[in-house]
């Protein structure tokens, strides 16, 4: 593999790596099989890195490649520009080595599903594919593989991803929705909408995807989709997903008609698609039943991080829902989500930091809710209140940051506090034979 012309004089003095995450570890890799030095810098300190990132330090580097999670604004990315070094993102940097092609995929909600649904289709249909991004796996790692070659890489890529990109050149884009999100990273969903719409900038043919939410935002705030753009609406008559698959409701049957415009617009055949569709497994934590004990069925909706996706997962349901809310905000109107939520539930049961919020809200709404110091208590707690064939949801509508790692280890811990309620359970009980997890939507 040959070092991009634009990266060698970058590389004759050390790489910076501005955190030692799952992007910055994979950055890091990437150089170490190229036979280049690297210094990773993180607030958190760790093995081989080190905890502070100075003008001395800057001064030391040609490039620092930095981790979605360190915002424009952050000091060291000013200090890095002010010393002169470039900087770029790990999905810049990587895909300078790339010289496959590429579909991105971006949105609010659904990009991971819409992303691994596309790869697993394409392959299906007899091509290489690999899902990488923000799934996970960062394009940096693309090059481990030994068949990556002649691969399409269809990457997820974030509005943190996004917002700074220069070199990375999708084919196409498929952007699945847009809603209130991030808000804690950005002033305003102007702010947030441009980090995304880089990407729109970016492509490198002519071919978009969006999400009918999507143009709306954009009339909105003044931007013009190109001529080219294909506008998926839920409403078509056509594009509808197979049955027997897991797309046949919302969200999903939305995520199913981006990547269905998509094939028709390349040309490719739609009953590959339609078989892919039924043999397809979405990712875990979005909308999974886990178990069904007594009068109560337990979803797993970890994943919805955000209000829209949360509200989303609510209006799913026709049995009275026991919702199980709250975590860290990532802003917006907290007030407004508790009130439309309110609407839908029969009671709240609530965790992490927006709890006590949210709480106040739901009493001066009139709705039963409880605040709960620890997810099994939470768990415990809705599963004791359900007389009547009832929900119990976890969809908590906020970052899961304040008590977990992440949303998967939120929604691994629901599972297991379900776990341990069937575990209680006399083997004469209903709850002793429940049906295999599956999908809603």
């Amino acid at each position: 593999m040959d070092i991009p012309e634009i990266l060698k004089p970058l590389l004759d003095r050390p790489v910076a790596i501005l955190g030692d995450g799952v992007s910055g570890r994979a950055a890091a890799d990437l150089l170490r099989s190229q036979g280049r030095w690297f210094e990773i810098y993180d607030e958190r300190g760790g093995m081989h890195t080190r905890e502070d990132f100075t003008p001395r330090d800057a001064a030391r580097h040609g490039l620092v490649i930095i981790s979605p999670g360190f915002a424009p604004e952050h000091p060291w990315q000013k200090i890095a520009r002010e010393a002169g070094c470039t900087v770029m993102g790990e999905l810049d940097f990587a895909s300078l080595f790339w010289v496959g092609g590429s579909i991105a995929v971006t949105g609010t909600n659904g990009k991971t599903t819409v992303t691994e649904f596309i790869a697993y289709a394409l392959k299906r249909a007899g091509q290489k594919a690999i899902a990488v991004g923000n799934v996970g796996y960062p394009m940096s790692r693309l090059f481990e593989l030994s068949n990556h070659e002649g691969a399409l890489a269809v990457c997820e890529v974030s509005s943190y991803q996004a917002e700074s990109l220069e070199h990375y050149r999708p084919q196409a884009l498929i952007w699945t929705n847009f809603d209130e999100d991030h808000l804690d990273r950005y002033p305003s969903m102007e702010a947030y909408f441009n980090a995304k719409w880089r990407l729109v900038e970016q492509l490198s043919r002519p071919c978009l995807i969006v999400g009918e939410s999507v143009a709306f935002w954009a009339k909105k705030l003044g931007k013009e989709l190109p001529s080219y753009a294909i506008v998926v609406k839920r409403g078509d008559a056509e594009g509808a997903p197979p049955s027997r698959s897991p797309f046949v409701n919302f969200p999903q049957q939305e995520n199913y008609r981006l990547v269905r415009a998509f094939w028709q617009k390349e040309g490719r055949s739609l009953n590959n698609l339609d078989l892919a569709a039924r043999m397809f497994t979405p990712p875990k934590h979005r909308l999974q039943l886990v178990a069904q004990m007594g009068n109560a069925a337990f979803w797993n909706d970890s994943k919805a991080t955000n209000f829209a996706s949360a509200l989303a997962a609510l209006k799913v349901f026709k049995d009275p829902v026991y919702w199980i809310g709250g975590g860290k905000s990532k802003g917006g109107d907290v007030d407004l989500f508790a009130d439309a939520v309110a609407g839908t539930v029969k009671e709240a049961f609530l965790i992490g930091e927006t709890a006590p919020q949210l709480a106040e809200r739901f009493r001066r709404g009139k709705v039963d809710s409880h605040v709960c110091q620890s997810l099994p208590e939470a768990v415990n707690m809705a599963y004791s209140r359900v007389k009547q064939p009832g929900v119990v949801l976890l969809s908590p509508g906020f970052s899961s940051h304040d008590m977990f790692e992440s949303y998967t280890q939120r929604g691994f811990a629901f599972e297991q506090a379900v776990l341990s309620l069937k575990k209680q359970s006399t083997p004469d009980s209903p709850s002793s034979c429940e049906p295999k997890p599956r999908n809603l939507s």
